[in-house]
């Protein structure tokens, strides 16, 4: 297992660098840059923009060079750390990603959990109890979940929340604590507001697992060693716990790769709908913006948790499921 899981990160390395020049690439598409945007701008205000100034601008941040100078600049300094200035927000790209993705890696950890913890029993007991009322009452609650977007319902909570209880739900954390440093006070207060971001951003993941975990354990169920089993006296609950359910897991253990970006990216219009301050409204600004270092540091940043995601994903199918093995036999 530890030569696989060498071998996977030295594949990463590679996979890394032809996603840098796909990203790099991608936010070169749009025509014009941050500049031809700023002075558009600014020319549709009736301001008068020098030219000498915009060319001491473009050589300043590199937007004269080739575009193969520019992605060299870019991706050598991104491996050293400096993920380069953003234009907009005339800081360092490290400095907002450090102020935001602390916080948008701990709401996608937080709901990656919720979806995986809500999901997979309700699955289990859905895949159990077919047919029932249960069934058909979580089975309807699911396709509502998957049919809702999630700015709707995140819409409807706040409109709830403030019509009937007269509180925000709103953002990470009360105005009183947005400014303040970190404290156990204020840790006690993002956790008050985290439950709204994460049951909006969740539930379609959730409607979606119970699905998944319900279909591929009635497979399970049906199969002969199940019968078998059965026959020879097994009881019930270890008979379903110690081998269909490991084994229906397996392609909810397969998607965790694909859960951990698609929760950082599927966040971005809730995070704008709750004002949350995480890295969604951050990309959907600089992608507005083209601004080029602060778009292509956070694609790349959901680039590496994809490669990160699916590693874990492979450990944990050998953990759940013995009869895999990533390891060449001989």
């Amino acid at each position: 297992m530890l030569n696989y899981v060498l071998r996977r990160l030295l594949y990463m390395v590679f996979t890394l660098v032809a996603l840098s020049v796909v990203v790099f690439i991608i936010i070169q598409l749009p025509p014009g840059d941050y500049l031809t945007t700023y002075v558009a701008s600014l020319q549709a205000q009736g301001t008068t923009v020098d030219d000498q100034e915009v060319a001491a601008l473009r050589a300043r941040y590199g937007l004269d060079a080739s575009p193969i100078e520019q992605y060299w600049l870019w991706i050598t300094n991104f491996v050293r750390g400096d993920m380069g200035r953003s234009f907009a927000y005339n800081r360092p790209v490290a400095e907002l990603l450090a102020d935001r993705l602390p916080l948008t890696i701990m709401l996608s950890v937080s709901t990656l959990f919720f979806v995986y913890l809500v999901a997979i029993p309700i699955g289990v007991y859905s895949a159990l109890r077919q047919y029932s009322v249960g069934d058909y009452l979580l089975s309807i609650i699911g396709f509502i979940g998957m049919a809702t977007p999630n700015f709707m319902l995140a819409l409807i909570l706040m409109y709830f929340f403030f019509k009937y209880f007269g509180i925000s739900v709103g953002g990470l954390f009360s105005s009183e604590y947005v400014l303040e440093p970190w404290s156990l006070a204020k840790v006690w207060d993002m956790l008050q507001h985290l439950w709204v971001p994460v049951l909006v951003i969740g539930t379609a993941g959730t409607a979606s697992i119970i699905r998944v975990m319900r279909s591929s354990l009635l497979d399970e169920l049906g199969k002969q060693y199940v019968v078998t089993a059965r026959a020879k006296g097994l009881s019930e609950r270890r008979l379903t716990f110690k081998y269909p359910v490991r084994i229906a897991i397996n392609p909810i253990v397969s998607t965790i790769g694909w859960q951990l970006p698609h929760i950082v990216s599927g966040e971005t219009i809730i995070a704008i709908v709750l004002s949350l301050p995480t890295t969604g409204p951050l990309i959907y600004g600089a992608l507005l913006n083209q601004d080029m270092f602060l778009a292509g540091s956070i694609v790349m940043m959901l680039s590496i948790l994809t490669l990160i995601g699916t590693l874990i994903s492979d450990i944990l199918l050998v953990l759940v499921d013995p009869r895999i093995s990533f390891e060449k036999k001989a």
